[in-house]
């Protein structure tokens, strides 16, 4: 099993937190004035970068500064929200488990800001469990642009065809599938239809009943 790696999204992948990165996100707006519901919040925020969101929900050109604090701003209120609910994702443990038991290399992929991969490493206790991983900084396209995963993959020394990616987010299964890797569709933040009908190689609820032997695609 060592001539693959596994590329996993962080939010909605290690850490089923799509309620709260919503709650975060609608008090946002709200404060803010934006008119933004679930749907469109799923279409135009989920797997983004801040650089990609912060400026088009505002309507204007921005510094880095200016999105880094309006962002931190959001992120500040999910990790409030979300601090007393955090755990990893059903059956992830296990499965890691049997991954590092493996050998397999794997990363952390995600769109996510530093402050949060720290923040959900620390208060889920995996940050043993993922040497590598590929933040927000170290991007300049946000997904579907592949680049999250490419970037993951040559940071591993592998193909993309040796990788297989988890993720939740629609965005990320075509970033996945612009890399040109399989992907798995984690079914916390879209239905198993939404997610199949993305050309998913498989999808699942949690980790709970994957084996690895359901990765050889």
């Amino acid at each position: 099993m060592n001539s693959i790696a596994l590329l996993f999204d962080m939010d909605g992948v290690i850490v089923d937190n799509h309620e709260f990165h919503l709650k975060s996100w609608l008090q946002f707006f709200e404060k803010h004035n934006i008119q933004m519901d679930e749907e469109e919040y799923k279409a135009k925020v989920n797997g983004r970068t801040m650089e990609n969101i912060i400026p088009n929900l505002f309507g204007r050109e921005m510094t880095n500064e200016e999105v880094w604090e309006i962002g931190e701003e959001k992120e500040a209120l999910y990790r409030e929200l979300y601090r007393p609910h955090i755990k990893p994702t059903s059956g992830l443990v296990t499965f890691l488990a049997e991954v590092i038991r493996q050998q397999i290399p794997r990363t952390v992929s995600t769109s996510a800001p530093p402050a949060n991969v720290e923040f959900t490493m620390q208060y889920t206790g995996l940050r043993s469990y993922f040497p590598t991983i590929i933040d927000s900084t170290m991007v300049t396209h946000g997904k579907p642009h592949p680049e999250v995963y490419l970037k993951s993959a040559e940071a591993l020394g592998m193909k993309p065809e040796q990788c297989i990616v988890f993720e939740d987010a629609l965005l990320g299964i075509q970033a996945g599938k612009n890399a040109g890797m399989k992907v798995i569709g984690v079914a916390s933040t879209h239905t198993r239809e939404e997610l199949e009908a993305e050309d998913t190689d498989l999808v699942i609820d949690d980790f709970r009943n994957l084996k690895l032997y359901d990765l050889q695609f």
